[in-house]
C-alpha cells in the first residue's frame, strides 16, 4: 500500500478545491456580505492543508495500483466532505454545529440534495452558490478534472477511474488514452451544463438561479436557491426544461459522446441499457400521472406536469420538488421511492443501483424461467449483441446483496435513534439512493434529526455515492495486507 502517494494525491486535490471557494468569496466581497470571513479561513485552511500534504512528498513518484484508487477516492471524499464543511462552520450568521455542516457539505458533494437549511430564500448569495458549485463537482467534474490532470503530474490516472466508476460499464474508455476520455465527458458535463442554464433563462428564470440550477440538475443533485425549491417559480416551461435536463443527464455519458462524435441520434435507440431506463422511467411517470389523476389528488394537465416532473425527479435521483410530494396518496411518495433504488444508468450522474444493473437482474430472471421449461437448452445472456460473463452477473447479484444487507442496517441503526418506519426507511433510501428528499419527518429537511441519525446518513451517502464496494473494501483486512 503506497500510503504517501495516495497523501500526496489528496494534498494535491484539496489544493485544487480550494480554488472552488474563490468564485462564492469573489461574490461575498461584491455583496459585501457576514460570509467574507468564513471564505476567507476556509480557502486558507484548506490550501494550507492541501500544500503541507502535497509539496513535501512532491517527491514520490511511483504509479498507483487499483487498491490504491479505492484507498484515494475514499480519503478524497471522506476528506473534501470535511474541509467542504469549512465554509459552513466557519460563517457565523448560519449557526450551522460541526456535524450540520458536513451533512450539508457531503450532501452537496455526493448529490444526495439532503438539507438541514432552511430560509434559504434569504441566505447570502455566495453561500448559495457555494452549495451549488459543491454538487456540480460532486456529480462528475472534480473526479474528470483528477483524472485529467494527475497523469500530466507524473500520477496515473487509470485506477483512479476505475475505482470512481466500479459495476458493469460497456466501455473503460471512449479513447485510447484516459486522459481524452477525461476531457471527452468533462466537455459533454460542461455543455449540458450551459445548455440547461441557457434553458432556464429562456423559460424564465434570471441568471443567478439559472447558474445554481443548473449546476444541481445536471449533477442530479437536487439543491435549490428556494425553500420551495421548483415550485417556487410556479412555472410549466421552468418544470419542463428541468425535467428534460434531469432525463439526459441521468443517461450514459460516454453514450453522449458517442452520439455527438458520431452524429447519430440512433445509438440511444441502439443501447440497451438506455432503452431499460426509458421504459422503467415511462412506467413510474405512466403510475404517478394516473395516481394523481384518478384519486383527484390533481386534475387535468396539472396532474400530468406535476406528474411528470415529480416522477423524473426522484427516479433519477435528483429531488427537485415542484409540490411537496409527500402529502400525496401515500402509495405515490412509497412507490416514487422504491423506483430512486433503480437511479440513473451506469456512467450518468444519478445515483441509486443503477439501470445496468436491474437490467442484468431482470434478464437473469427471464434467463432461469426459460431453463426450467427447457433444462437441457443453453441459453446465453446477452445485452444486445454481446454475451454477458458469468462472473459479470454473479458481481452484480453480490452488488445488490450488499446493498440490501447495507439498507437493512442502516435502517434499524436510524430506527434505534428514535425515528419512525416510514422516516427512517425514506432516509435510508434517500442517502443510499442520493436521492436527498425523504418522507416523515425528513420530508422537508434534516434538522430535526439527531446527530448520531446525521452521521450515520453521511456514511450512508458516502456509501451511495462510492457505489458500496469502494468504501466498504477498506474495512476489509485483505486490503490492508500488502
Amino acid at each position: 500500500m503506497r500510503i504517501l502517494v495516495s497523501l500526496r494525491i489528496l494534498g494535491l486535490l484539496l489544493t485544487l478545491f480550494s480554488i472552488c471557494l474563490l468564485p462564492p468569496l469573489l461574490l461575498a466581497v461584491l455583496a459585501d456580505d457576514d460570509t467574507v470571513n468564513g471564505f476567507v479561513s476556509a480557502f486558507g485552511i484548506t490550501l494550507l492543508s492541501g500544500a503541507m500534504l502535497w509539496l513535501p512528498l512532491n517527491y514520490t513518484r511511483r504509479e498507483l495500483r487499483i487498491r490504491d484508487g479505492f484507498l484515494v477516492t475514499a480519503l478524497f471524499w471522506t476528506g473534501l466532505g470535511l474541509f467542504g464543511a469549512l465554509p459552513f462552520a466557519l460563517t457565523e450568521s448560519l449557526q450551522m454545529q460541526p456535524i450540520d455542516a458536513i451533512f450539508e457539505s457531503i450532501s452537496g458533494l455526493t448529490t444526495s440534495g439532503a438539507t438541514v437549511m432552511s430560509g434559504l430564500d434569504n441566505t447570502a448569495q455566495s453561500i448559495l452558490l457555494y452549495r451549488h458549485i459543491l454538487q456540480w463537482l460532486g456529480g462528475i467534474g472534480i473526479i474528470v478534472v483528477a483524472v485529467a490532470v494527475l497523469p500530466m503530474l507524473g500520477i496515473g490516472g487509470m485506477q483512479l477511474y476505475r475505482a470512481e466508476t466500479p459495476g458493469p460499464s460497456k466501455d473503460s474508455k471512449l479513447t485510447p488514452r484516459i486522459t481524452e476520455t477525461a476531457k471527452a465527458l468533462f466537455s459533454v458535463y460542461l455543455l449540458l451544463t450551459v445548455a440547461c442554464a441557457l434553458a432556464y433563462v429562456a423559460a424564465g428564470m434570471d441568471a443567478f438561479d439559472a447558474v445554481c440550477h443548473a449546476f444541481s440538475t445536471v449533477a442530479i443533485g437536487g439543491f435549490s436557491t428556494h425553500d420551495a425549491s421548483m415550485g417556487y417559480f410556479d412555472n410549466t416551461a421552468v418544470y419542463l426544461v428541468c425535467s428534460l435536463f434531469m432525463f439526459v443527464s441521468a443517461i450514459n455519458f460516454g453514450i453522449h459522446y458517442t452520439v455527438w462524435a458520431r452524429r447519430s441520434p440512433l445509438i440511444y435507440r441502439m443501447d440497451s441499457e438506455t432503452r431499460f431506463f426509458v421504459g422503467v422511467l415511462s412506467v413510474c411517470i405512466a403510475l404517478t400521472c394516473a395516481g394523481l389523476y384518478f384519486t383527484g389528488t390533481l386534475t387535468g394537465s396539472d396532474a400530468f406536469v406535476h406528474g411528470l416532473f415529480q416522477a423524473i425527479s426522484v427516479t433519477t435521483t435528483t429531488g427537485f420538488e415542484t409540490t411537496n410530494y409527500a402529502l400525496w396518496p401515500a402509495f405515490i411518495p412509497i412507490m416514487l421511492v422504491m423506483f430512486s433504488c433503480m437511479g440513473g444508468c451506469v456512467g450518468s450522474t444519478g445515483g441509486g443501483i443503477k439501470a445496468m444493473r436491474l437490467m442484468l437482474i431482470y434478464k437473469q430472471g427471464i434467463r432461469e424461467l426459460k431453463q426450467l421449461l427447457h433444462p437441457h437448452a443453453v441459453i446465453p445472456l446477452k445485452v444486445g449483441n454481446r454475451r454477458v460473463e458469468a462472473t459479470v452477473v454473479s458481481a452484480v447479484w453480490s452488488f445488490f446483496a450488499i446493498y440490501t444487507f447495507a439498507f437493512i442496517v442502516i435502517m434499524l441503526l436510524m430506527m434505534a435513534t428514535g425515528l419512525d418506519f416510514t422516516t427512517a426507511f425514506s432516509a435510508v433510501a434517500a442517502s443510499l439512493n442520493n436521492l436527498g428528499h425523504g418522507l416523515g419527518d425528513v420530508a422537508a429537511n434534516y434538522s430535526e434529526v439527531s446527530p448520531l441519525a446525521k452521521s450515520v446518513l453521511c456514511f450512508a451517502m458516502l456509501l451511495g455515492r462510492l457505489e458500496v464496494f469502494t468504501l466498504l473494501v477498506l474495512f476489509t483486512p485483505m486490503f490492508w495486507r500488502t
